[in-house]
């Protein structure tokens, strides 16, 4: 297909904007604005860290999918009502911008550097007897189950801030997920949280809010992280953002009042709970949109144009280990084997690797 000569820029190469990317790439000339040079399925990092070789396949260079466009390997500090400004001097004129930044998370700049990553947090849990987890959402109980299976001899402690483990989904889900990590003698501690500022290198002592002291060798932070927003906060888009930093869009996820800015994933104020799958929907109904758009040849305000509809039930599956998993879904909630063989054993890094176009790679049995 010949290329409309339409420019259109994308901020954020994570799961929804590589979507976008690469789906567009054949339509309009694409430029993607990312920090780092890879794509990665993120929701997959905690099995790395236990088997550093399965990054291999989590973490995909933009250009093994992106083979078409153009990719700056920056991040984008202003937005006018035609360019995108990067850190490292580069301004980008568009006609279309979509913006799928999602939330801030520091992780290094080259893929080979991430992997390096993942063996340096495998030999730290290799080496430890005792491991501290801090926070009980999705992340946290996954490294949990990821450790408790691979690790069965450690000692693992999980402190939580909440009454309940995954305060997103329903009780009976959390309460399932609780008796299936003490039964791997997880011991679990909630409504409290822990000081880290008293901590230092070396000491291997925790002090809690309710005056408990926890000893572990180690510790993982698995706490929310911001969103990744700030720096639109002085540019024109600094009205589009509500009081938590979300953009605000409408139904065709465009940003408020504006015909050809798009926002997609976490960053968006869609009520809804953030997950990898949904921002992967965003990311479709934005391409749709834009190859009509772009293909089209004229502005038709409203028609022709998908609508995205939020997610109404909170649906869930969380990982627990290698075979088994909790899910939930809008009238079940079931925790063991059946959800985990729908994810536990490969976190969909194979489908997800096939929809960007790329072999699924060896799957570790």
């Amino acid at each position: 297909m010949e290329k409309n000569g339409k420019k259109v820029v994308i901020i954020g190469g994570g799961i929804a904007g590589s979507v976008v990317a690469k789906s567009l790439q054949h339509h309009a000339h694409v430029t993607l604005v990312d920090p780092k040079e890879y794509f990665e399925i993120t929701w997959a990092s905690l099995r790395s860290m236990v088997e550093p070789s399965f990054g291999e396949r989590s973490l995909i260079n933009h250009r093994d999918y992106l083979t078409n466009g153009d990719i700056i390997t920056s991040n984008a500090i202003n937005v006018t009502e035609t360019e995108v400004w990067t850190a490292d001097g580069h301004r980008i004129g568009y006609d279309y911008l979509v913006i799928a930044t999602g939330h801030a998370d520091h992780v290094p700049r080259s893929r080979s550097e991430r992997l390096e990553q993942f063996k340096e947090e495998n030999e730290k849990i290799k080496s430890a007897s005792s491991i501290l987890i801090v926070g009980g959402g999705p992340t946290g109980v996954e490294l949990a189950g990821e450790i408790a299976v691979d690790f069965p001899d450690k000692k693992i402690i999980l402190v939580h801030k909440g009454p309940r483990l995954l305060d997103f989904v329903g009780s009976n889900a959390a309460d399932k997920t609780l008796k299936w990590l003490e039964s791997k003698n997880v011991v679990v501690k909630l409504e409290q949280t822990i000081d880290l500022s008293t901590f230092r290198d070396g000491l291997k002592l925790y002090q809690t809010s309710n005056g408990d002291t926890i000893v572990a060798d180690c510790h993982f932070l698995c706490l929310g992280k911001p969103l990744a927003s700030a720096w639109l906060s002085e540019s024109v888009l600094k009205n589009d953002l509500d009081y938590l930093g979300r953009i605000q869009v409408d139904e065709k996820l465009r940003v408020n009042g504006r015909s050809n800015i798009f926002a997609i994933g976490d960053i968006t104020d869609i009520p809804e709970i953030k997950q990898g799958f949904l921002a992967r929907q965003h990311a479709e109904v934005v391409a749709s949109n834009l190859k009509r758009k772009i293909g089209g040849g004229r502005e038709c305000g409203q028609c022709g144009m998908d609508t995205y509809k939020p997610q109404s039930t909170a649906m869930a599956i969380v990982s627990l280990g290698r075979k088994e998993a909790v899910a939930q879904f809008p009238f079940l909630t079931l925790i063991g084997r059946i959800p985990g063989f729908i994810k536990s054993g490969d976190l969909f890094v194979g489908k997800i690797r096939k929809q960007m176009g790329l072999s699924p790679g060896i799957v570790k049995s």
